[in-house]
């Protein structure tokens, strides 16, 4: 089978699916399914929406374009500031995530231009500090794009968790909840969308005893990984290897583990350290950095990997018997899964 591929379990991401939508409706929190992991792939957002995902988000208009064109049917959702491309959002997207009122006015625009109306989540910023209006201005922000034509506000939210590592915890999310309520009683808006956060709510979610007026999250990497974000743990109940790596073998030999002569920096400028366990069996794949996150990389085998250069990961196989043309598999992390669902050069298997 071609090497280096990722293998795609379908029927574990559909599960995983379905048992976190079923999880969170329980407190009547409905499940948006983000695809940017794996860059929008038609085959899996197909298995989501048969999973009962109706609404499928993306950073990247690129990613939910593809979706589109792959006649996957489900509302679509641009998670980053529409940027400059406010004709490409209003016409592929029915609802986008924004903080800046420049930006709205042009999603107005293309949305009065195309003759629609373009659904709007405000970004609150509660302690992350990637995107979000400071809770302060929400309300001049609100009346500034409420009365604009072609658009609708349908929503406030949060993102936790991503940038700086903050908890969504309870006083997140009471915020979050004050200032919806407020902003309700103020403008008389019914917000269909109170979009708490992401994958790292779990926490939060299974502690609470009260979700306030939280009634959304945004998952991904629950979904495809099976775990939350702030530690990493999985969740009970979910899989957690629903994709795997394999990379092959391409140069068996038995080296020194240390290199030998003076040493300087490396082709990514770090200045490589190494521990001298004598000779060992040292391994080549033919993967690198180019491919994947390699420090996402976790082998099955009980084997070290020991570094990487662009094109090539070597490895000390220890006591395993490893030949040129053997297959070595790893589990992979967030990060490592966007990488390697980015790269062309990965062949992307479905199982």
């Amino acid at each position: 089978m071609i090497v280096p591929r990722i293998e795609i379990d379908t029927e574990k991401i559909a599960y995983n699916a379905k048992t976190l939508k079923k999880l969170y409706s329980s407190k009547n929190i409905d499940v948006i399914g983000v695809t940017k992991v794996v860059c929008g792939d038609p085959a899996i957002a197909e298995v989501l929406v048969k999973s009962g995902i109706d609404i499928l988000a993306d950073s990247r208009i690129e990613n939910i374009v593809k979706m589109h064109d792959a006649d996957i049917h489900v509302q679509f959702l641009l998670l980053r500031t529409p940027m400059s491309r406010s004709e490409s959002v209003v016409k592929y997207t029915d609802i986008s995530l924004n903080s800046e009122i420049s930006v709205i006015n042009e999603i107005s625009k293309s949305a009065v231009k195309q003759d629609t109306t373009h659904k709007i989540v405000l970004m609150v910023e509660l302690g992350d500090l990637r995107e979000g209006i400071l809770p302060s201005d929400l309300e001049n922000v609100v009346k500034n794009v409420i009365g604009l034509k072609g658009i609708k506000v349908a929503g406030i939210g949060t993102n936790l968790a991503c940038f700086g590592g903050i908890e969504p915890n309870d006083e997140k999310m009471e915020n979050l909840s004050s200032l919806a309520k407020d902003i309700k009683e103020k403008f008389g808006l019914e917000l269909e969308y109170i979009s708490g956060g992401n994958s790292a709510n779990y926490n939060w979610f299974v502690s609470t005893k009260d979700v306030g007026e939280i009634n959304n999250l945004r998952l991904g990497e629950s979904i495809f990984l099976g775990c939350e974000t702030l530690d990493k743990k999985p969740i009970p109940g979910l899989f957690t290897d629903a994709f795997s790596f394999f990379a092959e073998v391409i140069e068996s030999k038995m080296k020194p583990s240390l290199p030998y002569s003076d040493i300087y920096q490396d082709a990514f400028g770090n200045i490589p350290k190494f521990l001298d366990l004598g000779l060992i069996r040292r391994i080549i794949l033919g993967v690198g950095l180019q491919d994947v996150l390699v420090s996402g990389l976790t082998p099955i085998s009980d084997i070290d990997i020991l570094g990487a250069s662009s094109d090539h990961i070597i490895i000390n196989a220890k006591k395993l018997k490893i030949k040129v043309g053997d297959t070595v598999e790893f589990n992979l992390n967030y990060g490592a899964l966007l990488s390697a669902m980015t790269s062309p050069y990965i062949t992307k298997i479905y199982k």
